[in-house]
């Protein structure tokens, strides 16, 4: 059955980039990437998406075979679009933008080679602004998958178990994260961010930096993969910080849960207690038009007055950022960060993450996802934010 809203926000999307394409002189863009295809059709394929300036957009399909289409057309090699071109008196676009950010130089060489285009721009960061203000389709799909995100953290509680590892507790999660219709793919944007579904960090594992652009790391299992979870034993006095994605529709929530082995050392609970306010700071000040940099000052402000600037977002590194922002990929635009120049603007969704790290106790701190309105920010990921204890 076709769902008519999709399509029309779909066609939305479409006429969004052919309208930032006349604004920038561009010809048309040739995409290959499954997120920015997916964002344009619905769909995932094995080969390239062309849309030009002016007109309908054209696919050239590797894989699967079996789809069809007006202007869909199967392909076994680039080479044959340009004679496809040729064959329906069209012509060669002249200014283009590639993902030159993802294909590798051997692809883009390979599409000069063919098309010799005048003049080539970045795709990827061109995408990637549009697809920072999400639709209302994708807007309806981050609330879904919100929703279920915090009906799964109702059931950690359930998880544990007097003496399990942080990686048996986190698998824990994920089967019931699975059980609700969990699709288990983080996808993340740019190289060496490698993570399954997020993360659980316990004790002193949550102190260990990691080489991702996360904002906190852990050793994980093995050298290749240093992030998260590493077989720590969940003992008295410990905190558990449960970070793991809500990948329940194709758009991606996040939420950082709190949750404690016995009772923790006050410093834990006043940590806490300050990444909330930094939270509700940020709920009032936040609207259209506020610079991100702005919200980053406003969250390191209260740290400064809290006396904790030793213990936020890190210890032996500390993360530069208090949020980002979420969609098809975890890691989007805007980015909550001195450096930013960017601003909120309506319909933007993104993840707040203040957090701390406590040396021989954890990591505290929430995050949640919020939607930027017209008038303010909403949150999307609803569930009980103090440390919750586990026995």
């Amino acid at each position: 059955m076709v769902d008519k809203k999709l399509i029309k926000d779909l066609f939305f999307r479409q006429q969004r980039v052919q309208n930032a394409l006349r604004n920038i002189g561009a010809d048309g863009i040739l995409l290959t990437t499954d997120v920015n295809i997916f964002y344009l059709t619905g769909l995932v394929f094995n080969g390239y998406y062309y849309l030009p300036a002016d007109d309908d957009p054209l696919l050239f399909v590797k894989r699967p075979g079996g789809l069809s289409g007006a202007r869909l057309f199967s392909i076994r090699k680039p080479e044959q679009i340009a004679d496809i071109f040729s064959a329906n008196g069209w012509p060669l676009p002249g200014n283009v933008l590639l993902e030159t950010d993802e294909v590798s130089y051997n692809e883009c060489m390979r599409l000069q080679n063919i098309f010799h285009f005048k003049k080539v721009d970045n795709a990827t960061t061109f995408m990637r602004r549009i697809r920072m203000i999400k639709t209302p389709w994708e807007i309806g799909e981050l609330r879904k998958s919100a929703d279920r995100h915090a009906a799964t953290y109702a059931r950690i509680y359930d998880c544990y178990r007097p003496g399990m590892t942080d990686l048996r507790f986190q698998a824990e999660i994920e089967y019931r994260m699975r059980l609700h219709g969990s699709i288990g793919v983080f996808r993340a944007f740019g190289p060496n961010m490698k993570i399954f579904m997020g993360s659980v960090l316990a004790g002193n594992n949550a102190a260990a930096p990691s080489p991702h652009d996360f904002a906190l790391g852990g050793n994980g299992q093995t050298a290749l993969c240093p992030v998260g979870a590493n077989g720590t034993v969940l003992k008295e006095g410990k905190a558990v910080m449960v970070d793991m994605a809500g990948n329940y529709t194709d758009y991606l929530t996040d939420m950082t849960r709190v949750y404690s082995i016995g009772k923790l050392p006050e410093l834990a609970y006043y940590a806490h207690r300050v990444s909330q306010e930094i939270q509700d700071a940020v709920v009032v000040a936040a609207k259209p038009g506020i610079a991100c940099a702005d919200l980053y000052k406003l969250s390191y402000a209260i740290v400064e007055k809290s006396g904790l600037a030793d213990y936020f977002m890190g210890t032996k590194q500390q993360a530069k950022f208090v949020g980002h922002g979420i969609g098809l990929e975890i890691n989007e635009p805007p980015v909550l960060t001195l450096r930013s120049g960017e601003v909120l603007e309506e319909n933007m969704t993104f993840a707040l993450e203040p957090k701390f790290v406590i040396p021989q106790v954890g990591a505290v701190g929430i995050e949640n996802s919020f939607l930027v309105t017209n008038t303010g920010i909403e949150k999307l990921t609803i569930f009980k934010e103090d440390i919750i204890p586990l026995d």
